[in-house]
């Protein structure tokens, strides 16, 4: 299987971002969103365009990110960080041939899920196994990060701050809150 990835972002502090549950992990590339309330609220860290500079366009396929809760493994180990990849037509249909989706029409996010995270921490063989374990919280997490990466083509949300009613987006791949 053919893995095309975007080169790696300048070096530099990463903004602070929110997601919906609080967390996330990595930065987004060109997508990044500032997101710190003091100096001014707007979107940055590049245009987004791939234009001048000598800057290629690319396809970014793959999206770092930091799970609520977790994943705990047999002994103990609590994995939140992870990569997921955007998913394949392929991806969309093989799970609908999985004898447990049939039974069982939910399972279909967990398979789904399974398929295109490709780490969770130290573990490289994600599988339906892991992603039954995983807390529910960070199940409907992964749930949400797959439509945004793969529906919206992005992980940048708009949001209004509640003090000042200003708009801007914040990267829901990015880090915790107060984090730089």
């Amino acid at each position: 299987m053919l893995r095309r990835t975007a080169p790696a972002p300048a070096p530099g502090p990463a903004p602070a971002s929110l997601s919906a549950s609080g967390s996330g992990a990595g930065g987004d590339g060109p997508e990044r969103a500032a997101t710190g309330h003091g100096g001014g609220h707007g979107s940055g860290g590049g245009n987004g365009s791939g234009h001048g500079g000598g800057r290629r366009d690319t396809l970014r396929t793959e999206f770092a990110f930091e799970l609520p809760r977790g994943y705990v493994d047999d002994a103990g180990v609590v994995h939140r960080t992870g990569v997921m990849r955007l998913a394949t037509a392929r991806d969309e249909l093989v799970p609908l041939r999985d004898d447990r989706v049939r039974e069982n029409s939910a399972y279909l996010s967990v398979v789904l899920i399974a398929r295109v995270v490709t780490r969770i921490g130290t573990i490289d063989d994600v599988h339906p196994g892991v992603i039954e374990d995983l807390f529910a919280s960070d199940l409907a997490f992964l749930q949400d990060f797959y439509r945004r990466i793969n529906a919206e083509g992005h992980t940048r949300a708009a949001v209004t701050c509640p003090a000042c009613q200003e708009e801007f987006a914040v990267n829901l791949a990015g880090g915790r809150l107060g984090e730089s």
